[in-house]
């Protein structure tokens, strides 16, 4: 989970009084890290300055995660560090909609909110840090904060989720749906382009029922009615030049009309749909969408249609109630699949989840064992799939680059969550550079190339 603690801007000019300095960590999801840019954004707009630091802050906050226990363990940990460190802290997000886990283990903590509490975190820093009142302040630029690099920025479209999955408390953090207005979202996202962003990776709880809310009720960008709906939304995004990576999409029926905007080369042929298992009663236990035998043949539709996309799930093994059957049939599901990129979970018995009062809990070490026999099937498929790249030109975005070795992305790979491409050869090469690169070798989640 990233942590971030965002620099300060330049220094008042000499002379002028003292500007109170907000200290800011920022754990869990991206949604969470859209979040923490609202909330430092705002933040700045008013006057107050970022401290790199604890020392030098007059107060911390602290966005929190709280999905499952290792989260809300890492959360707790960051509070403390903050109390001890600094003594005045601020806590917002997921932990925060949690009942009074916080003010129990941390009763001193100045206030607590919930998640995309902008208001709430801003009155809570003004009861505590009164604002700025000195003319200087007016000259802080109204650009927002970005907590990811300057060449990539994550476009959160919708908040909350419909879904009532057993295994997740969202809906009781985030709560249901609520729909970003399109317009909005769309000016956002060319205000990106515009400051340099190359990747926009579309973001929410659910991105495939955007809209679902307003009754895919009609926005307006350049004077032109766009419905509020993941295809219009992505339709109208692969008008920008830039790259759209579409996340969390559920798969509904609907998700078959982005795949040809993929082939046409509108927005990335990358598609990450968490599956989370294929056995139909523990997918009904899960209360999920779908089932195994219409995902398959769904995925052998979209890549009739894209045969270049890449397709990304998570699955969780040791659900309450799975059995070794259950767990061949996730297994059997991989090996028909082939899925590109995959990421697995043992089940975590989170606290409010209705999956914890499920009969028949798996033990711990059959949970381990099970995610770790999942992870060596999916290994084998990883380096397969990729090994097939090897003397294949692809293009690729950097994110890094030091000495004459850049570390890049291809079209298959989000940041962070996916395997990269390691350029040799690359030190004329500059963050946020496109490039061409042939590949010539792979291993189980990455590859190597050199300029073309």
């Amino acid at each position: 989970m990233p942590k971030a603690v965002s620099p300060p801007p330049a220094a008042p000019p000499p002379g002028a009084a003292a500007i109170p300095r907000v200290g800011f960590v920022s754990l869990g999801c991206p949604k969470a890290l859209v979040d923490s840019e609202r909330i430092l954004t705002q933040l700045r707009a008013e006057g107050y300055a970022i401290a790199p630091d604890y020392a030098g802050a007059d107060l911390v906050v602290v966005n929190t995660c709280g999905f499952i226990d290792d989260a809300v363990a890492e959360s707790l940990d960051a509070i403390g560090e903050a109390l001890a460190e600094n003594g005045r802290v601020i806590v917002t997000g997921c932990l925060g909609a949690r009942g009074d886990i916080v003010k129990q283990t941390h009763p001193r903590v100045l206030a607590v909110t919930g998640p995309h509490a902008l208001e709430e975190v801003m009155q809570s820093v003004h009861a505590h840090l009164p604002k700025p009142h000195d003319p200087y302040t007016d000259l802080v630029p109204p650009a927002g904060i970005k907590l990811t690099p300057r060449h990539y920025a994550y476009l959160k479209i919708a908040e909350g989720c419909n879904h009532r999955c057993t295994f997740c408390i969202i809906p009781s953090m985030r709560g249901d749906l609520v729909s970003r207005d399109i317009g909005a979202v769309l000016q956002e996202a060319e205000n990106l382009v515009k400051a340099g962003v190359k990747e926009l990776l579309v973001i929410s709880q659910d991105t495939s029922a955007y809209g679902v809310d307003v009754k895919y009720r009609p926005g307006f960008w350049h004077g032109r009615p766009v419905k509020t709906r993941m295809t219009d939304l992505a339709r109208s995004l692969g008008e920008l030049d830039v790259w759209v990576r579409l996340h969390y999409v559920y798969p509904y029926p609907s998700v078959d009309a982005i795949i040809p905007l993929m082939a046409e080369g509108k927005i990335l042929p990358y598609l990450d749909v968490p599956f989370q298992h294929a056995s139909p009663r523990i997918l009904k236990l899960m209360k999920r969408p779908a089932n195994a035998e219409n995902n398959l043949a769904r995925i052998e539709s979209w890549r009739e249609n894209c045969p270049d996309i890449t397709l990304r799930s998570t699955f969780i093994t040791g659900f309450p109630g799975e059995t070794e059957q259950e767990f061949n049939e996730l297994l059997d599901f991989l090996r028909a699949a082939q899925l590109d990129r995959v990421g697995c979970f043992a089940y975590s018995a989170v606290e409010g989840a209705v999956a914890n009062a499920l009969p028949d809990p798996v033990p711990e070490e059959v949970k381990q064992d099970r995610l770790a026999r999942f992870m060596e099937v999916q290994a084998r498929i990883s380096a397969d799939k990729l090994q097939r790249k090897v003397g294949k030109t692809l293009t690729a975005l950097v994110d890094s680059v030091e000495g004459d070795m850049a570390v890049a992305r291809s079209s298959a790979d989000a940041p962070e969550i996916d395997g990269v491409v390691y350029v040799e050869g690359a030190g004329h090469l500059n963050p946020g550079d496109f490039c061409q690169v042939r590949i010539t070798r792979a291993g189980e989640h990455d590859l190597w190339a050199k300029p073309v």
